[in-house]
């Protein structure tokens, strides 16, 4: 996708981020001190400490409250697939160090100089301002020494990675073949023979239900289940009895009033029509020709714009939302592009920008303006912040003094509810493997529940972290063990199964035995064809790929010809293709597009067996209660 930052300056943009959003690279230096207990991986015998991994989850929970706004969710974040994947990143992160230090990159003071006075974030007057430079940092609590610390990392990667990002290649008899046959469309009719049709005639015998019963009755089983009662201590509860003055508040805001401000931002949508780095005087006056003539149309009918950016423009990431960029401020985009947007008017359409990537046609399509935001509007808001530092610094001693109290008043919670202002709730069943709500959904916790000592002698459990700063405490108030049902009990559901089961096998059956008739040259007249629509692999509408597959295998030599594939949920597709439509030629400047895109695609398929083969050559162990 084009977002208008040279490609060839990787740092920049990683600096730019460290900037504007919460951190994505946690720099190894920076965590040297910061103490904790317990690790969550050992990666070549160095540990990952379990607090650099709950503050890189906590940062990108920040930064995703960020990028999404009022959209955020934090149950979407509180994911094992989220959780994971922040752990395989600080993982990925420790591997690639290992290779560059091993392989004998070395990054000298100097690149580390020009790369932080290239940052236009760290410039005033297009110049490098020291004391612009200080600020920021200081507004993300960092030093100068750690700042350049990563960055020293950060180049320490990219030199490591470049073999991979500037040396890929996609021979040009490759890139045109695939544009071809992501371009080329097929007309087809579909009819879909369904299970349903056939749900009547079928009925499983008694000797198949009784089979099936048994040699699937674990799949009856019962699990053993409880409910429980519980009591929940955290930070932001604890944060919520604290008391903050006015003054402290005032005094807040004075000093970091820089925090609350919000800059212009400006929301774009563009068509871009590149120009390769190497092309000829007559391939940059085509372009231009191009550019002047999609502008006139644009001026003619404003109202067109998404349309026609949909269908010229080269940037194939904004393309299909119409030329959209969304909402961006200062710094982020190429200067002379930048410089454009931030002098126009609302709904204003440019002439003709030229960048690095080719010429632009931009229109703006709304602006946020600055705020300044007073006292009252963010006092909530430096409350809220105050409160939870002031509920940090004695937490622990606070975690500390509800383990104890749970533990040694086991027989019951009241005694630790009524101490420490908490309410004591209860669950509906759970099991070792699922629970509701979700904060009850922690594999230490259940498996604590369902330990012998809290199920037969009804006594608490321990207090257990279920995320950072979240402590639960439950006591079993009912249990139940694991039952197998009887056949009668289940005898319905497997009726409905066996059923789906045969009614799934007619169906193919009558499609195969339709297809080979309609491919004998028969006339199959109790075949019901739907609406023709053309298809690629770009445009599949909706179609499963297995379908979409077979509809591009058919040989197209006679036709109309037919083909058919079992579907995936059941059923068969019957396929008549009517015709071949064959793409328009591609002009040189789209196809070098595409075969750049190409050429993206191949890195990332290299990239990922490079970093799946070094998590092989070096020890990784993850410690399994971790999520």
């Amino acid at each position: 996708m084009f977002d208008f930052v040279n490609r060839k300056k990787r740092v920049v943009q990683v600096v730019m981020g460290l900037l504007i959003l919460p951190f994505l690279f946690w720099g190894i230096e920076s965590y040297r001190n910061m103490g904790g207990e317990g690790y969550v991986a050992i990666v070549d015998g160095e540990e990952i400490p379990r607090r650099e991994y709950e503050q890189a989850l906590r940062d990108h929970h920040e930064r995703m409250r960020s990028m999404m706004g009022a959209n955020f969710d934090s149950a979407m974040l509180d994911t094992f697939e989220v959780k994971n994947s922040v752990l395989e990143r600080l993982i990925q992160q420790r591997l690639l160090y290992r290779e560059a230090n091993s392989n004998g990159f070395t990054v000298l003071d100097s690149q580390i100089i020009k790369t932080i006075r290239d940052v236009p974030a760290f410039q005033k007057d297009s110049k490098f301002s020291k004391q612009q430079y200080e600020q920021l940092l200081r507004a993300q609590s960092l030093t100068p020494a750690i700042f350049e610390s990563r960055i020293r990392q950060e180049l320490l990667l990219q030199q490591l990675l470049n073999g991979y990002s500037d040396y890929a290649f996609a021979p040009k008899v490759v890139a045109e073949k695939v544009h071809y046959l992501s371009e080329v469309k097929r007309e087809i009719n579909q009819s879909q023979i369904t299970p349903e049709q056939f749900w009547a005639l079928v009925t499983p015998e008694e000797k198949d239900i009784v089979i099936y019963y048994e040699k699937h009755k674990a799949d009856f089983d019962l699990p053993e289940r409880a409910r429980i009662e519980y009591l929940v201590l955290s930070l932001d509860a604890v944060a919520k009895n604290e008391t903050v003055s006015d003054e402290a508040v005032a005094a807040y805001f004075s000093e970091h009033r820089e925090e609350f401000g919000q800059p212009e931002e400006r929301k774009a949508s563009h068509i871009l029509i590149s120009v390769a780095a190497d092309a000829t005087d007559d391939e940059k006056i085509a372009a231009r020709k191009k550019a002047e003539s999609l502008l006139e149309q644009v001026k003619q009918n404003p109202e067109q714009f998404a349309e026609i950016a949909k269908q010229n423009s080269d940037d194939p990431g904004s393309a299909m939302r119409g030329g959209d960029l969304g909402f961006f401020g200062r710094g982020v985009m190429v200067k002379a592009f930048e410089d454009k947007i931030f002098s126009m008017h609302l709904d204003e359409i440019s002439d003709i920008v030229e960048t690095d990537f080719g010429l632009h046609i931009i229109k703006l399509t709304a602006i946020k303006e600055e705020k300044h935001p007073n006292l009252d509007d963010v006092r909530e808001q430096i409350e809220n912040k105050l409160k939870q530092e002031m509920a940090s610094s004695i937490f622990g001693e606070i975690a500390e003094d509800f383990s104890n109290v749970v533990y040694e008043q086991g027989d019951s919670l009241q005694a630790a509810a009524k101490r420490f202002e908490l309410a004591v709730q209860t669950s509906d069943w759970i099991t070792r493997n699922s629970a509701d709500p979700a904060i009850l959904n922690n594999d230490k916790l259940l498996s604590t529940i369902f330990s012998e000592d809290v199920v037969t002698n009804q006594r608490n459990t321990e207090a257990i972290e279920v995320k950072p700063d979240t402590l639960v405490a439950a006591r079993v108030l009912e249990y139940k063990p694991a039952t197998t049902q009887s056949l009668g009990v289940v005898r319905e559901q497997i009726v409905e199964k066996l059923k789906k089961q045969m009614a799934e096998v007619k169906a193919v059956e009558e499609g195969q035995a339709k297809l080979a008739r309609l491919q004998a040259g028969e006339d199959v007249s109790d075949v019901a064809w739907g609406d023709a629509k053309q298809i690629s692999y770009m445009q599949p509408q909706g179609m499963e790929p297995e379908t979409l597959r077979a509809v591009f295998n058919a040989n197209t030599d006679a036709l109309p010809v037919y083909a058919g594939v079992a579907n995936p949920k059941g059923g068969f597709s019957l396929i008549r293709i009517n015709r071949v439509v064959e793409p328009e030629s591609a002009e040189k400047t789209k196809l070098d597009s595409f075969a750049k895109q190409l050429q993206q695609m191949i890195t990332q398929e290299e990239m990922s067996a490079y970093l799946a083969a070094i998590r092989q050559r070096y020890d990784v162990k993850v410690k399994q209660d971790n999520f």
